[in-house]
């Protein structure tokens, strides 16, 4: 596991009142966070995602136009490197810095762009590919088209995934020696369900795949020589049916892979699993309050000790110490940020 600076960065939509991004330290003993600085220098950054090294930041500007932005992050506050560059797609929701490439998955469009990295980690002037999604599904609002919201490097690999809650599916692809991301296999999921984030088991032939329209989590056997998810079973993230609204957004893995965990908006609460057999069983636990509304992400602290749920509607970043025995994550604190959407660490 890297080193952890005490360092955290949070995204937010700025046309909902968010200040855009931040820098915070966290405390090692509580794991309080406290804002050094901020910036409002590209809209709606949503999601965010650091460098290897953790000095440049990047940002999707979750808009029409749809961009990707980079920031220096070795002062208090993030200095924008360059000007954002337009990702060929609309509404990008999620990126991931994979093979020199900054990767986006675009929602409003169904695709996936590949922005190429130069050496000081600033960005290229224009996407070396775009992947296009093709399909839909049974929803009649939600999936009349692909809406690619998640893409992610995979572990140890050159390939990588992209999610896609429209066409209920995930689909796995590599970048060409132009950079032009070109789709390997699509794993079609259950029909409904709107795949929308999935997380690998850290023994790596696992994969957990978190459903947006059914409040459900499919596991997977991840076969890497083929490049193949296999579905294996699906079970719900909530102990009863849901009282209204319920629609999960982020699965996080224990760094051992003893325990997963997942957020549901609506419900508002963080789902504890405990998992056997290697992660592909998995077993409800609890579920708890995650401290706010509308919880957007999740995220796991660098020590694996504790959670930190990003309330978007409420304004606040909730965390809690999770008991190394049971995995359940015990209320910490909390720090108000209107509009929140993420929050990682380096």
């Amino acid at each position: 596991m890297r080193g952890h600076t005490g360092r955290a960065y949070i995204g937010s939509f700025t046309a909902a009142g968010g200040p855009g991004i931040a820098t915070a330290s966290v405390d090692p003993a509580t794991g309080a966070l406290t804002l050094l600085g901020t910036t409002g220098a590209v809209a709606d950054p949503s999601y965010l995602a650091l460098s290897a090294d953790g000095t440049t930041l990047y940002a999707v500007s979750e808009t029409d136009e749809g961009a990707v932005a980079a920031f220096r992050v070795t002062g208090a506050r993030p200095e924008p490197l360059g000007a954002p560059v337009r990702v060929g797609g609309a509404g990008p929701t999620h990126l991931a810095v994979h093979a020199g490439h900054v990767l986006t998955a675009n929602y409003g469009s169904g695709s996936v762009s590949a922005v190429p990295l130069r050496a000081d980690g600033s960005l290229g002037d224009a996407p070396s590919g775009v992947l296009t999604h093709k399909g839909s599904g049974p929803h009649p609002q939600r999936q009349h088209a692909p809406h690619a919201h998640q893409v992610l490097a995979v572990p140890g690999g050159r390939r990588a995934v992209s999610v896609d809650l429209g066409t209920d599916s995930v689909r796995v692809f590599d970048l060409d020696t132009a950079g032009e991301p070109v789709q390997h296999r699509e794993i079609a999921l259950r029909p409904g369900s709107g795949p929308r984030h999935l997380a690998f088991h850290p023994g790596g032939t696992v994969v957990y795949v978190l459903n947006e329209l059914a409040p459900t989590l499919t596991v997977c056997r991840w076969e890497a020589v083929e490049g193949a998810l296999r579905p294996l079973t699906e079970i719900p993230v909530l102990p009863g049916a849901p009282e209204g609204d319920a629609y999960p957004s982020e699965v996080v893995v224990a760094p051992d892979g003893r325990f997963v965990w997942t957020a549901t908006r609506g419900e508002d609460v963080i789902s504890v699993f405990a998992a056997g057999d290697g992660g592909e069983r998995l077993e409800l636990v609890a579920t708890v309050p995650c401290g706010g509304h509308w919880p957007r992400d999740l995220a796991l602290d660098p020590s694996g000790r504790r959670l930190y749920a990003a309330n978007e509607r409420s304004g606040d970043i909730t965390w809690f110490d999770v008991d190394g025995a049971t995995g359940l994550p015990v209320r910490a604190g909390s720090l108000e940020f209107p509009a929140v959407s993420c929050v990682r660490f380096f």
